[in-house]
C-alpha cells in the first residue's frame, strides 16, 4: 500500500452511482478525505483513463480503487486501501495481513450482495 505515488497524485475510488448505499458511503469518504488524496467518482461518470471497458464491467460488481501508479484494487482490498488513504494506516496495515484480509473480502462480499437492502 505504501509508495503508491507522490504526495501530489490522487487515487481514483470508483463506486456504483446507481446504488444509494454506495453513494452515501462515497460521500462519507469524501468528507473524511482531508488531504484530497482520492477522486471519488461514480464509475458510470469516470473518464478514460482510468476507465476501460474491462474496468467498467468490473466496477458494476464491486468498489474499485486505482492507485496513482495504476494498480487496480477491488472490493475488500479497495476498502482497506481507502482506510489507509484516509489516515487509518495502522488499521489498514493490520487488515492487509492474512487471514484478516480474507475476512475483509468475505465481509465486503456479504455487504455487496445485500446493498440494495441497506
Amino acid at each position: 500500500m505504501s509508495g503508491e505515488g507522490s504526495s501530489g497524485e490522487r487515487a481514483w475510488l470508483l463506486f456504483d452511482g446507481d446504488c444509494g448505499f454506495c453513494t452515501r458511503l462515497a460521500a462519507r469518504v469524501e468528507e473524511r478525505d482531508r488531504w484530497r488524496k482520492l477522486r471519488v467518482v461514480p464509475y458510470q461518470e469516470a473518464p478514460s483513463p482510468p476507465m476501460t471497458p474491462e474496468l467498467r464491467e468490473a466496477c458494476a460488481e464491486a468498489l474499485h480503487a486505482v492507485t496513482p501508479r495504476g494498480r487496480v484494487l477491488r472490493g475488500g482490498d479497495a476498502t482497506i486501501f481507502t482506510l489507509h488513504t484516509l489516515g487509518w494506516r495502522s488499521l489498514a496495515r493490520l487488515l492487509w495481513l492474512r487471514p484478516l484480509r480474507d475476512l475483509v473480502g468475505f465481509g465486503y462480499g456479504i455487504v455487496a450482495r445485500n446493498r440494495a437492502r441497506l
